[in-house]
């Protein structure tokens, strides 16, 4: 089961100007007032910087990058020290945005392109201060596929449309790229998240941060080596986008699902408790397998679900990112 995820038979809908409009005007409220409360301290963002600045240093804990070994103080001491930096006053942080056709789905409170939208506001805000830059790549597919093409005929073909936003410092920059995100439209066809991730990996840029923002559904092997990639050169957070129906199964009865990347047509009996178990162990391990290669990659995971508040586990994570961050601090 290559794509363990259901999609429903609506065509992609584009979004108007004045409804993307609105949307981020109530996505700007929403996130100021539920993060501002987490942004204390001398630099403020998701991810901090890596920073070149030399600090103090603290002892070794499993996790820390050994990149960042201290090896005076280490042979000084005869136990492991990590040299902690100061991260830079400013910080370029790039989003990589998969805005597949399998994102145009949601059976929650949210549509899964809703929800990646909304990442992406939330994490612009959290590091466009201070005069830092933002950038973006955007991703979507690459053409229509025949409307309700059976099992077994050729795919749509093509990489997707790929668009570049440079990176560019203050609020008012920061709007024009969310807009440009929310007013995409999607694409049918199959699009390339590998070629996405690899777009942050040229030309080559400073030390930053870097964010992708997808429902990884396209094989690992598609976009695992991109990603190891850029995890050399900057801190990358993965932002995953999953809708519960992508997770198991409903007894609905017969239900008629088409793949909007590939334009393949189903009928799926989900009265059989058999498919229905089936369909979740075949789920859970696709998602097991997007864990373990994100976890390969050394990316900080975060995975937001339509059906939850996306806001209150973004707000978790931060705080427990910040955590991590100054657990053992030398004071």
């Amino acid at each position: 089961m290559a794509r363990a995820a259901p999609v429903t038979s609506a065509t992609p809908r584009p979004a108007p100007a004045d409804r993307s409009d609105a949307v981020l005007s109530r996505l700007q409220l929403l996130v100021t007032r539920k993060l501002d409360g987490l942004l204390q301290g001398d630099y403020v963002g998701l991810l901090p910087g890596p920073g070149s600045e030399a600090g103090e240093s603290r002892e070794y804990r499993p996790g820390d990058d050994v990149r960042r070994m201290d090896w005076p103080v280490t042979a000084r001491t005869t136990t492991p020290h990590v040299r902690r930096t100061i991260a830079d006053r400013e910080l370029e942080t790039w989003l990589a945005v998969d805005l597949s056709a399998s994102l145009d789905f949601g059976t929650g409170r949210w549509l899964k392109r809703d929800v990646v939208v909304a990442a992406a506001a939330a994490i612009t805000h959290l590091t466009v201060r201070g005069g830092n830059r933002v950038g973006a790549v955007i991703g979507t597919g690459g053409g229509a596929p025949p409307a309700g093409r059976r099992r077994g005929a050729p795919p749509a073909a093509g990489p997707g449309v790929l668009t570049r936003l440079p990176a560019r410092s203050g609020r008012r920059e920061a709007q024009g790229l969310l807009r440009a995100i929310a007013g995409t439209e999607l694409r049918p066809g199959r699009g390339d998240l590998g070629a996405l991730v690899e777009m942050l990996n040229r030309p080559p840029r400073r030390r930053g941060v870097a964010v992708v923002i997808s429902d990884f559904l396209a094989p690992p092997a598609q976009w695992a080596r991109p990603l190891r990639k850029l995890r050399v050169r900057h801190d990358v957070l993965a932002v995953e986008v999953v809708d519960p129906r992508e997770l198991e199964l409903p007894d609905v009865g017969v239900l008629p699902v088409v793949d909007p990347e590939s334009g393949e047509l189903h009928e799926v009996q989900t009265a059989d408790p058999r498919l229905r178990r089936r369909y979740a162990e075949a789920a859970a391990a696709q998602r097991a397998e997007i864990s373990a290669a994100l976890r390969g990659a050394g990316a900080a995971h975060l995975r937001l679900r339509t059906d939850r508040d996306w806001l209150l586990d973004m707000v978790r994570f931060v705080a427990a990112q910040r955590h991590t961050r100054t657990r053992g601090t030398t004071r």
